[in-house]
């Protein structure tokens, strides 16, 4: 019996929404492992049913919390808020994860040989019918691949729903995420605050009811969070690279001279590839200052430097003197046409370097007055 006045050893935590056929096993799956190694914990659901999910969960013992907000991410996080044991086990409520299993995730948090585990399906054991094709070969290996380059980890299986962490390293974690992205943000999270990651594998069965998953809806969200945490390989570099060739087309095209009667469209090419290149690293600040100001990357390297008003002051003078460039060269060729009497003018490639030129400085002065904002957003918290 689980003496009332002291915290337990293990709290179970359970999302539900609309699981009456299956609750009531998991539960008791619980209890019954809880039993077998003679633990002390809790289970708590954190119920946002309309059936009779909540009911069946409360006449077995369960601890009922209800989040203030829909969402996969908002139930964990009302969960973990009351939780009180020394150890988290976190699981679905549908019973595709056997809990008759949370043995083989907290013996390796409880003799301290890891500080997180993560269940591995792919590892162990996928029934037929429990996985659809997409989300088997597709979806899931390639956002934990795209997840392990990114933030340096080593799993096969990142989006697994069964998984353990001590409370001790559940408290270094900065979690917000409401919806399905909380699954990479507690990766994520882990692997930046240095936790001790390991796998077990697990078995993988059916669902009685429909999947409440939106494949491409919610595989967006996984690349849109792991984005924030990391734009630079999918808008610094890119961007960089498209900006070199662009630079690269574009000066040696005026360089060979005649722009206007042999390579015209190839000048233009490289011109708008200048424009895309700023404009994607732009979006790559963007985001990786954004990130910096809500504690999603550490403050370190270039973009850093970026953030002093210095930088933002030399971003401002930069872009400026690149505007008022742009039209002083434009407005040569607007004299050049009036003196011409408004008639044909054979300076298309001077109009298109200042157009250029007035464009990237428009840009470099927004992009300084955006990530001034963001520092005066950081500087208020």
């Amino acid at each position: 019996m689980l003496d009332m006045m002291s915290p337990p050893l293990v709290s179970i935590i359970i999302p539900c929404m609309n699981e009456e056929k299956t609750i009531g096993v998991c539960i008791k799956k619980a209890l019954s492992a809880l039993e077998k190694e003679n633990w002390d914990g809790e289970i708590i659901i954190s119920d946002n049913s309309t059936d009779n999910s909540r009911n069946i969960a409360r006449s077995l013992g369960a601890k009922i919390v209800i989040p203030n907000n829909k969402g996969y991410g908002n139930a964990f996080l009302e969960g973990f808020w009351h939780a009180k044991g020394t150890y988290f086990l976190l699981a679905d409520a549908d019973d595709t994860y056997d809990l008759s299993e949370i043995a083989k995730f907290l013996k390796p948090l409880m003799t301290n040989d890891a500080d997180f585990v993560m269940g591995t399906r792919f590892k162990g054991q996928i029934k037929k019918g429990s996985m659809p094709w997409l989300h088997r070969y597709i979806g899931n290996p390639l956002l934990t691949s795209i997840l392990n380059e990114l933030f340096k980890t080593n799993l096969s299986d990142s989006h697994c729903g069964m998984r353990s962490i001590t409370k001790e390293a559940y408290d270094k974690l900065d979690l917000t995420s409401e919806g399905m992205e909380f699954a990479s943000e507690m990766i994520i999270e882990a692997a930046r605050k240095k936790l001790r990651i390991t796998e077990v594998p697990i078995t993988y069965y059916p669902r009685l009811t429909p999947s409440k998953l939106h494949s491409w809806g919610d595989g967006w969200r996984h690349l849109r969070f792991m984005m924030l945490y990391n734009p630079t390989p999918f808008f610094s570099i890119p961007g960089l690279l498209i900006l070199i060739l662009g630079i690269f087309m574009t000066l040696t095209l005026l360089i060979r001279g005649n722009v206007e009667t042999t390579s015209l469209h190839s000048f233009i090419l490289g011109s708008m590839l200048l424009l895309i290149g700023v404009q994607t690293i732009a979006t790559g600040s963007y985001m990786k200052v954004y990130g910096m100001v809500h504690n999603r990357i550490d403050k370190t390297g270039l973009t850093a430097k970026i953030l002093d008003y210095h930088s933002l002051e030399s971003g401002l003078v930069f872009g400026i003197a690149l505007l008022f460039g742009g039209l002083i060269l434009g407005s040569g060729v607007i004299l050049q046409w009036i003196g011409s009497g408004y008639g044909s003018l054979s300076e298309v490639g001077t109009a298109v370097t200042s157009m250029t030129m007035a464009a990237l400085g428009i840009q470099v002065i927004f992009s300084a007055l955006i990530i001034s904002i963001f520092i005066l957003e950081d500087k208020e918290k």
